[in-house]
């Protein structure tokens, strides 16, 4: 006897929780983005992709990509956001602007990585995640940028963005160190209000039928 089809839970939209988890990682973002700028170079070396990598592994792809977003708009306002007070659109033309364009691409890649591996994150696979979408992402639309906007040889400029690798590789570990402790230790929530689809039919649930929050077998985003 076949069996009727079982209900896939589906999360669509933002919530008020949604809206403040993203607020509360572009203000970390921007935080992350002003102690700490050792010029070594056009490009200096700062702490932000370690948020543009936590981001992502702790809040998901969806909410992840708009907290890099909700930054590069706040700077594109003329908030003095990045390192040396700096703000508005000038710092997207300059060698630095193909480098948050890969924010947001790297912070997706990593959100849609982890979500795949979700709900037992692991701490080796993180740090791959985040090897791959922080650093490799981000480097591959950023280099080429900076060869551009500088009139430099690309092949110098990637033997030279070797110089920031020790420091992304050390944020990458620790990025999913934090990740691997809070998703043991209390789990987010997947973005967006449930909605529970069988049959080619969607219909939200009520009542019994309305899933538990805290469960992580049909986590999507």
């Amino acid at each position: 006897m076949s069996q009727a089809p079982k209900n896939r839970v589906r999360h669509r939209g933002l919530t008020a929780r949604d809206i403040a988890l993203i607020g509360v990682f572009a203000a970390l973002l921007a935080v992350l983005s002003m102690p700490v700028a050792v010029p070594v170079g056009p490009v200096p070396i700062t702490l932000q992709t370690l948020g543009v990598m936590l981001a992502p592994s702790l809040l998901g792809a969806k909410r992840g990509t708009l907290v890099v977003l909700t930054f590069l708009a706040l700077v594109v306002a003329g908030l003095p956001l990045l390192p040396g007070g700096r703000g508005g659109p000038a710092p997207f033309l300059g060698p630095t602007g193909g480098y948050m364009l890969g924010w947001v691409v790297g912070a997706l890649v990593i959100g849609l990585l982890v979500n795949l591996m979700l709900p037992r994150y692991r701490f080796w696979r993180g740090l791959g995640i985040n090897i791959v979408g922080g650093i490799g992402v981000v480097y591959l639309v950023g280099v080429p940028w900076s060869a551009v906007a500088l009139g430099d040889e690309l092949l110098g400029l990637i033997t030279g963005a070797g110089v920031f690798l020790p420091g992304d590789l050390a944020k990458a570990a620790l990025a999913a160190g934090i990740a691997t402790a809070v998703h043991r230790a209390y789990p987010v929530p997947p973005a967006g209000r449930p909605v529970a689809a069988a049959a080619g039919a969607d219909a939200a649930p009520t009542g019994a039928d309305a899933p538990d929050s805290g469960s992580t077998q049909d986590r999507t985003e």
